[in-house]
C-alpha cells in the first residue's frame, strides 16, 4: 500500500473542511439526488436542490418552500430575487459567478445560518447581510470590489469568516483589525489572499477563535507571536519545521 493511500488527513484539513460546511455536502452525492436541470424538475417536498441558471432554467424555484439547502449558480438579480422568497433556507451557496447587483432579497431569509459567495462581480457593500439574525457563517471569494473589511466590525453573531481571493488572483486584505474582539468568531479562513500591512495580532483578541487557515501572509515572527499570545488556535503555519523559505520577508 503506497503511503499516499495511508496518510491520514490533517488537523488544518479536518478543521477547514468542518468549518467550511464541507463534511455535510458531498458534491458526488448532489450531481446524483439533488442537480436538476430546473426548477420545475425540483419536487416540491425537496429540502436540497442545486440548479445552474440558464435563461429562464430558474423560474420557479422560490415556488418549493421545502428547501433548506440550496446551491444556485451563475446567479442573476431575477434569480436572487426568487431566492428571497424561500423564507425557510437554512443554507445557501451562490456558486461562480454571482452577477446580482443587490443583496436585499436575502434578507428575507431569517433562518439563513450558512452563506457562501463566490466570484460576486456587481457587489461592494455586504455589510447589510449581518442584519440576517441566524447567520452563523459568511464565506466571500473573489469579491474583486470589496476594498476592506471595515463593515465586519459590526460582525458580532459570526461563528467562521471566510474572505479569500480566486485561485488566480488573490484578494488583498488592507488589515484584519476589524476582526479584532468579534465575540463569537470561532474560524477565520483567508485562502489565496494577501494581508497589506502583515499583521496578524487582531486575531488574537477574539475569544473564542480555534481556527484560522489562511496564506502565508506574514513573516514568520508575526505567525510565532499569534502563536505564542493565543496556543489554542490551531494554525498549519505554526509548524516550527516549515521551512523559512515560504514566509515573507517585512
Amino acid at each position: 500500500m503506497t503511503e499516499s493511500a495511508t496518510a491520514s488527513p490533517s488537523a488544518g484539513s479536518i478543521l477547514g473542511n468542518r468549518f467550511r460546511g464541507h463534511v455535510e455536502r458531498d458534491w458526488t452525492e448532489w450531481r446524483e439526488r439533488h442537480f436538476y436541470p430546473d426548477a420545475a424538475a425540483v419536487p416540491h417536498d425537496a429540502e436540497r436542490a442545486w440548479i445552474t441558471r440558464d435563461k429562464r432554467n430558474w423560474a420557479g424555484i422560490g415556488a418549493r418552500p421545502a428547501l433548506r439547502h440550496l446551491v444556485a449558480a451563475n446567479v442573476d438579480q431575477p434569480l436572487l430575487d426568487e431566492i428571497g422568497n424561500l423564507r425557510d433556507l437554512e443554507r445557501l451557496e451562490l456558486e461562480w459567478p454571482t452577477l446580482a447587483s443587490d443583496l436585499a432579497p436575502l434578507l428575507n431569509l431569517t433562518k439563513l445560518r450558512f452563506l457562501s459567495i463566490d466570484s460576486p462581480r456587481k457587489l461592494a457593500d455586504f455589510a447589510p447581510l449581518l442584519d440576517l439574525p441566524a447567520l452563523r457563517t459568511l464565506l466571500i471569494t473573489n469579491a474583486k470590489a470589496m476594498t476592506d473589511l471595515a463593515w465586519l466590525r459590526g460582525a458580532t453573531r459570526l461563528e467562521v469568516i471566510g474572505i479569500e481571493g480566486g485561485m488566480l488572483s488573490p484578494y488583498t486584505i488592507p488589515s484584519l483589525d476589524p476582526l479584532a474582539s468579534l465575540p463569537g468568531l470561532r474560524a477565520f479562513l483567508g485562502v489565496s489572499t494577501k494581508l497589506a500591512d502583515r499583521r496578524l495580532m487582531p486575531l488574537a483578541e477574539c475569544p473564542a477563535l480555534e481556527f484560522v487557515q489562511i496564506a502565508c501572509v506574514a513573516p514568520r515572527t508575526e505567525f510565532g507571536r499569534l502563536h505564542a499570545a493565543r496556543p489554542d488556535i490551531h494554525c498549519d503555519w505554526f509548524d516550527p519545521d516549515l521551512p523559512d523559505t515560504l514566509f515573507p520577508r517585512r
